[in-house]
């Protein structure tokens, strides 16, 4: 087998302010192949940009970085900067959530996708450039001539299929999309997730998508990860932890969906109260327990393990295999 192009071993990200210290990811283990599709799912505030952040060290001074992230082999964590510096965009390349923000108001469309590919190719002339630039609008679906728009020009749609180009501006080998539809409407959220999953199975890189709503991941990855409190709670391909989750706050996240035509959902949809625990105030056990419709005593008592089960799937709960008596969640 060959080796996977990002590989996370053990993890963890701790931010430091004062004398606080607040764990926001704790010990996670996660692969990227290329050609596939691997989302991570969760609430906000349970560590997925935080993680996502290590891949191409984008971390604050305040953060601590333990464990391994290793980029085709290589720890980028221990990375010497020119090393890092050529691994950002050429290597692997992040799209940022919420494309209104990210883009400079006052640069033409063409300067700012050409700007990664000056900095990492200087030899091209400002003619192979634009025609770069062009091929890279048309290859996420826009007309070449929306180079010499400026972002105010645009939809939100073609806002974030600029971001996209931006991030295939160096032929990068990995892309991580952080929250990539935000604030879309749902057919250009389609578009635009469309045009995701075509690039990496046309150009066969890898990718990790970030997301709250485990439906769109369910859809469009090969394997999900679902975080909670900064550490994984279950992983495993995508139909089956969308369709069959092992963990009750996978089956909370996959119950929040709400099923069309059923009145039952639309009067009474299923969800959990409350939010995830502060990273700085985690509570003993499981982290989950105080939320939990399926809760033992010995939750509060020990942290499960993320434990093997079949079906390639992995899951942090005492309660899997059981028949756990039917409860609605709140």
């Amino acid at each position: 087998m060959t080796a996977p192009l990002l590989e996370m071993r053990d993890v963890g990200v701790t931010y430091h302010s004062g004398t606080n210290a607040v764990p926001a990811v704790r010990h996670v283990d996660l692969t990227v192949s290329r050609g596939e599709i691997v989302g991570l799912a969760g609430e906000s505030g349970c560590g997925k940009s935080t993680l996502a952040s290590t891949i191409l060290r984008l971390q604050p001074a305040s953060a601590e970085v333990t464990g391994q992230v290793l980029f085709e082999g290589e720890d980028v964590l221990t990375m010497r900067w020119g090393d890092l510096r050529t691994l950002r965009w050429a290597g692997a390349s992040i799209v940022f959530q919420g494309a209104l923000h990210s883009l400079n108001p006052v640069h033409r469309i063409s300067r700012q996708i050409g700007e990664a590919i000056t900095t990492h190719q200087p030899a091209l002339s400002e003619q192979q450039v634009a025609e770069r630039v062009g091929d890279l609008l048309e290859q996420v679906g826009l007309p070449r001539q929306r180079a010499s728009t400026y972002p105010h020009q645009l939809s939100g749609g073609q806002k974030q299929r600029v971001m996209i180009a931006m991030a295939l501006a160096c032929n990068p080998s990995l892309i991580v999309a952080d929250e990539p539809t935000t604030a879309l409407d749902v057919m250009v959220q389609a578009q635009v997730l469309d045009v995701l999953q075509h690039l990496v199975r046309e150009l066969g890189v890898g990718m990790l998508i970030i997301s709250h709503d485990l439906s769109v991941l369910g859809d469009l990855c090969d394997r999900i990860v679902v975080m909670y409190a900064g550490r994984v709670v279950e992983t495993g391909p995508a139909k089956a932890v969308f369709g069959h989750p092992l963990h009750p706050y996978a089956g909370a996240l996959s119950a929040a969906f709400p099923k069309v035509g059923d009145p039952a959902a639309r009067f009474a949809p299923s969800g959990l109260p409350g939010d995830p625990p502060d990273p700085a105030e985690l509570p003993p056990g499981c982290s989950f327990a105080p939320r939990c419709p399926w809760v033992l005593d010995s939750c509060a008592e020990a942290m499960p393990a993320l434990e093997s089960y079949e079906g390639g799937r992995l899951a942090a709960c005492f309660r899997v295999g059981e028949d756990r008596e039917t409860v609605s969640l709140p």
